[in-house]
């Protein structure tokens, strides 16, 4: 029997989850949460072969809440379920030891299938996804404006990050400058969500 868990913060389709994979006869679900920060102690307790997470959740979002699963319970494999196509997820779902990655929508047949090819040790991803990722476009970003970038991503002011990278503020102010000409942003904030939907932050 493959123990399965499931986090899903929207109720009907957590609970419709849920009793559409309890109808297998190969699959049982051991948890149902609704909140990423649930994932890990609830895995611990339960000890699930397989979590089907939502990408999207309050408190942790389901890519973070599969990297901390790989590293406290190795044995227990992710499938991950986005409702957005966006170009990088699928980067960071495989960085994160993601197994299966799936759009939300994919019928019931095709995550099932997915499960079960998960546990007996294959990676299953969307055409959809796959291809997005393809066609992404390469950064204009050198490695140190994004890093810098990133790090302003957290809140950080120009002097934080000038001090956390030992660069002068005068240099820290000059690679955003450039950042946001590259990107054709409006400003930082601008900068920071292209640079994060198109993946590469």
């Amino acid at each position: 029997m493959i123990r399965v868990m499931v986090a899903e913060d929207v109720r009907i389709l957590r609970e419709t989850l849920t009793a559409v994979l309890d109808l297998e006869d190969d699959l049982t679900v051991v948890a149902a949460v609704e909140r990423g920060d649930e994932i890990e102690p609830t895995a611990l307790e339960v000890r699930p072969d397989v979590a089907v997470l939502d990408i999207d959740l309050p408190g942790m979002d389901g890519l973070e809440a599969a990297a901390v699963l790989r590293d406290k319970l190795p044995h227990c494999r992710t499938v991950v379920l986005t409702g957005l196509n966006k170009p990088g997820h699928l980067r960071r779902a495989l960085e994160a030891g993601v197994a299966g990655f799936l759009l939300k929508h994919s019928p019931p047949d095709e995550l099932i299938e997915a499960i079960r090819q998960v546990v007996a040790g294959r990676r299953v991803v969307d055409p959809q996804l796959a291809l997005a990722e393809l066609e992404r476009a390469e950064s204009p970003l050198t490695v140190r404006e994004a890093e810098v970038l990133r790090i302003a991503a957290t809140g950080a002011e120009p002097d934080e990050i000038a001090k956390t990278l030992f660069l002068s503020l005068g240099t820290v102010r000059n690679y955003l400058s450039s950042t946001i000409m590259k990107l054709n942003a409006r400003n930082r904030v601008d900068a920071i969500k292209i640079a994060t939907d198109q993946g590469w932050l």
